[in-house]
């Protein structure tokens, strides 16, 4: 780090992180008497481009620029993206907070505002190199993976193959999205962080294009009528900022479903990563492989049920 002027007094602290290499440190800038504390992400090789990882730093710098409470990267030099021996890496402030709290009404209000003004910016104007949320990217390319990995018993491999194959065909159907916008992508409680000022922002590594939705849903829990009141809690607040189709609920499912097809050929295309082997040892059980079929039938139900509605007037 000293090449980015940073005097590190401490070792690196590796933070859980598996796509990428992701540590923690603490350093004195350049000039200064007082000890910061930074998190430096090395990007998965080849995972993108260096014109999208550049993306994902402009649209934090976007959002940042607008108030949004996101974690941007620094710059050096002027410059966010660094390089080293082949490999590309950035540094940024650690912030620290609480884990969101799904259950709370009052952080989920607070949520639902500041995903609004999120997407009031990420309409502005479109990606040029970041990836689009579809059926080939999450659905077919994901079972392409799947029927060449040799993990999934061949007594499971029937019926395993039977049902995704009806679960990319129903959702395939269903996914339909009009207005698309660009998206932090991944926006569950694990990238999202509380203090008393409200929630915040980390973690752009997935931002891409999508439907609004796609930044909503996974904050919604329960039976129908619990997603319900979660839903209209935070678009209260998110339409102050933002305009919500309520045409864009019937997407819920099939992003649902194509989040569970995806995570399962994640696993699949890291497993020559030993560090996925160390974390994820049931993954090449069977008793996983009987639990994933249970999941993809329960989704196939989800999927055949009416969508996700709003009482009227909410």
């Amino acid at each position: 780090m000293f090449s980015l002027g940073l005097d590190v007094s401490s070792g690196l602290l590796a933070l859980n992180s598996y796509e990428n290499r992701v540590y923690q440190f603490t350093a004195y800038p350049d000039h200064s008497v007082s000890a910061q504390k930074y998190v430096v992400k090395f990007y998965r090789p080849e995972r993108w481009s260096p014109q999208q990882i550049q993306e994902e730093h402009d649209f934090a710098f976007e959002l940042a620029g607008a108030d949004i409470p996101m974690v941007a990267p620094l710059c050096f030099n002027g410059n966010s993206l660094q390089q080293y021996q082949g490999y590309y890496f950035a540094v940024f402030p650690s912030r620290g907070g609480r884990t969101l709290e799904v259950d709370n009404d009052e952080q989920l209000a607070m949520l639902g505002r500041f995903l609004g003004r999120m997407h009031q910016v990420g309409a502005k104007k479109p990606f040029s190199n970041r990836p689009t949320f579809s059926v080939d990217s999450h659905l077919l390319q994901s079972q392409q993976v799947l029927a060449k990995l040799e993990l999934i018993p061949d007594y499971m491999r029937p019926a395993f193959d039977t049902v995704l194959q009806q679960v990319i065909d129903e959702a395939s159907r269903q996914y339909q999205p009009g207005r698309q916008i660009r998206l932090h992508g991944d926006c569950h409680a694990g990238n999202l962080f509380y203090v008393d000022q409200g929630p915040f922002f980390v973690d752009l590594d997935d931002c891409r294009t999508g439907p609004a939705i796609q930044d909503i849903w996974m904050m919604l829990s329960g039976d129908q009528q619990e997603q319900r009141l979660t839903l209209e809690l935070m678009l209260d607040e998110y339409e102050q900022y933002c305009d919500f189709d309520p045409a864009e609920l019937k997407l819920i499912e099939p992003l649902r479903a194509m989040r569970i097809v995806h995570y399962m050929a994640w696993l699949a295309r890291r497993w020559q990563d030993q560090a996925f082997v160390q974390s994820f040892p049931w993954f090449a059980t069977d008793k996983y492989w009987e639990q994933q079929c249970l999941v993809l039938k329960e989704q196939l139900s989800l999927l055949q049920q009416p969508p996700l509605s709003l009482v009227p007037g909410y």
